[in-house]
């Protein structure tokens, strides 16, 4: 009995210091860490009670501010708490599987420091690398082999890498463009397993026909032929067993790589390799996700669909069928372009300039495109048309970019160095100091070397073009990063089929024609039309308006109304601010008043030794220190 009598006790003593100052902080704290908080309160008052106040009248006195430093040292103890371990962080109940998940991150880890070190790139990693250009050769292929070695997600890593001319020098862009995402197929019988889980029965149930060996296989999936009951042949893509518990723990071990390469070196800080690795995380783990490439593949079809272009064709989503983890689509015949050969020179400039034409649509007409054209996903159908395949990576620009794009089209088509740099500003993040005529005098200089009568594009040209977004700090939106990514891969691809391909005079051509349509009857009265409509709206109430105003002014009554903090954002970061205003002035009045009580002589006496003034002086310093740690843990939180 006296067991439960004393749990009583300690509950009654433990348990208000705990939540009063868990409210008084306005802290998300649990239960168990506001009673651990409110046991450390309340023993540390206990100590201070026995080892001072020897006499009962003296406890009884002080009782009062005993509990508020029991109140104090509970508050404290949160706000440490949430400093070392926020809310949420610790969940003790987790902590096995989040040790076998470390131990397994440090083994991963490990390991790429190896390869990384057998490759000579130790150096690089830690910050001590300076690199030279007698060196980039050699420090490009050795960093292909190691992206080789770490597998799958930094063979993505280095893929991803290849696109950005905007941040890397040409030996490492051509050397790991070279990067292979190829591995043996996975065992059926763990291939089985997935597709059973994702469709809810055997293959041989689902389909009419099941090829058990793979056409391809690559890090992330493989792809199976089958018939479906109907007949319809289809192509299945299944996603590796395991191998997103293995990108997870790679995305991991990226983004802290990123976080240190940034934090040491001069390169990593320059590149922005945080944000970087985020959005390599973000697009990587969109890719597998098998919906989003479902989606991705119609959103193309249907664009071109509502243009009207069948001049290259793409699969249709079977969605019923398709999961996160597998995808079926109809199949579509023919030979990949890296292996296939036009029927004649004549055949080769069409299918050039019609994949060229293709993406040009997508990107400046229907803001969705294929942004990962390389042969590999280009098929060459048996009656000589294209096709394309693998939409897990597509690029999405808005209408202002798009109008951008568009702009920077026409700058190209005019060689016009001025209108080309105010489409280079509007189609990336423009610094605010930017020497707009030291950038258009350097422009100027671009296009007569490459945009100039006989000029033909080659490599050089993007890798001129990235370093003048660079030189000029000018920030590459992602999507804008895509156009560009998708072109370049596209450029290896057209030369491919036709050695004397111009894209410069085929995005002139294009240029032409989209203004053209733009300037024909139809489309110049639809866009009267479109804003007409948009106009109809104002021009109805405009003689009302003005009526009013023109009577506000002949009558003298014509005023501007301006309402401060307006916005309820604007008024809440206010009263915050006058908030922690107020209670910074109200802990500083607390104490000096406390202070001030201590010092003065005199007044009744509470017990032989104590006065009424010092017992209030107590008390007042006691909540100046609540106060000032309410006011401190406040201050340490941003604005909301």
């Amino acid at each position: 009995m006296w067991i439960i009598g004393m749990l009583v006790g300690g509950f009654v003593l433990v348990v208000p210091p705990a939540l009063l100052g868990r409210r008084l902080l306005g802290i998300e704290a649990s239960l168990p860490r506001a009673v651990l908080a409110g046991l450390v309160g309340i023993s540390t008052a206990g100590a201070l009670l026995g080892a001072h106040l020897q006499r009962d009248d003296q406890r009884l006195v002080l009782s009062p501010v005993l509990l508020g430093i029991a109140l104090l040292v509970a508050m404290v103890t949160l706000v440490v708490l949430d400093l070392a371990a926020p809310a949420g962080s610790v969940r003790p109940f987790s902590w096995p599987r989040s040790l076998r998940d470390r131990l397994a991150r440090m083994r991963r880890y490990s390991r790429i420091v190896r390869i990384a070190g057998r490759h000579g790139l130790g150096p690089y990693l830690s910050g001590r690398g300076r690199g030279d250009g007698t060196r980039h050769e050699l420090l490009a292929q050795e960093l292909r082999q190691a992206l080789q070695a770490g597998g799958t997600t930094f063979v993505k890593l280095g893929q991803v890498m290849s696109t950005r001319r905007d941040l890397l020098p040409a030996p490492y862009v051509e050397e790991l463009s070279s990067l292979q995402d190829r591995v043996p197929a996975a065992p059926w019988p763990e291939v089985e397993r997935e597709l059973v889980a994702a469709l809810g029965a055997a293959p041989e149930e689902v389909f009419a026909e099941f090829d058990h060996r793979p056409l391809a296989a690559a890090s992330i999936a493989q792809v199976h032929a089958a018939v479906l009951p109907d007949g319809t042949r289809v192509i299945v893509k299944v996603q590796r067993p395991g191998v997103r518990e293995l990108v997870e723990r790679d995305l991991d071990i990226v983004g802290r790589l990123a976080v240190t390469l940034q934090t040491r070196t001069d390169w990593g800080r320059s590149l922005g390799l945080v944000d970087l690795a985020k959005g390599f995380a973000v697009a990587l783990r969109e890719e597998l996700d098998f919906r989003v490439e479902a989606r991705n593949m119609t959103a193309v079809r249907r664009a071109a669909a509502a243009r009207r272009d069948d001049s290259v064709a793409m699969p249709v989503v079977h969605e019923a069928l398709s999961t996160e983890r597998v995808l079926v689509m109809t199949r579509i015949d023919g030979t990949p372009l890296g292996q296939a050969e036009p029927r004649d020179e004549k055949h080769g400039r069409e299918l050039a300039d019609t994949l060229f034409t293709a993406l040009l649509n997508q990107i400046v007409r229907d803001g969705v495109f294929h942004a990962d054209p390389h042969p590999g996903n280009i098929l060459l159908q048996p009656d000589g048309r294209p096709a394309l395949l693998d939409f897990g990576s597509v690029g999405r620009i808005d209408p202002g970019l798009r109008d951008a794009m568009g702009g920077l089209f026409l700058a190209v088509d005019r060689a016009d160095p001025a209108a080309l740099r105010d489409a280079l500003l509007d189609v990336t993040d423009r610094p605010e100091d930017v020497d707009e005529q030291r950038l258009q005098r350097a422009l100027g200089q671009f296009s007569a070397r490459h945009l100039g009568h006989g000029s033909t594009p080659d490599v050089q040209m993007f890798t001129d073009l990235f370093r003048l977004v660079t030189d000029f700090r000018l920030a590459v939106p992602p999507e804008i990063a895509a156009v560009f990514r998708a072109l370049g891969t596209l450029e290896g691809t057209l030369l491919r089929l036709s050695a004397g391909f111009d894209m410069l005079a085929a995005s002139r051509s294009f240029a032409a024609d989209r203004l053209a349509d733009q300037l024909g009857p139809s489309s110049a009265r639809q866009l009267a039309q479109d804003e007409l409509l948009g106009l109809l709206p104002v021009l109805r109430r405009l003689p009302r308006r003005l009526d009013r105003i023109g009577s506000a002014l002949e009558e003298g009554r014509l005023a501007v109304n301006v309402r401060l903090l307006a916005d309820p954002r604007d008024r809440r970061v206010a009263g915050e601010l006058l908030s922690r205003v107020l209670l910074t002035l109200l802990g500083i009045f607390f104490g000096v008043t406390g202070v001030q009580l201590l010092g003065l002589k005199g007044g009744p006496m509470v017990t032989d030794d104590l006065g009424l003034y010092a017992l209030i002086g107590y008390h007042l310093l006691v909540l100046s220190a609540a106060v000032v740690v309410r006011t401190v843990y406040v201050l340490s939180r941003p604005l909301s």
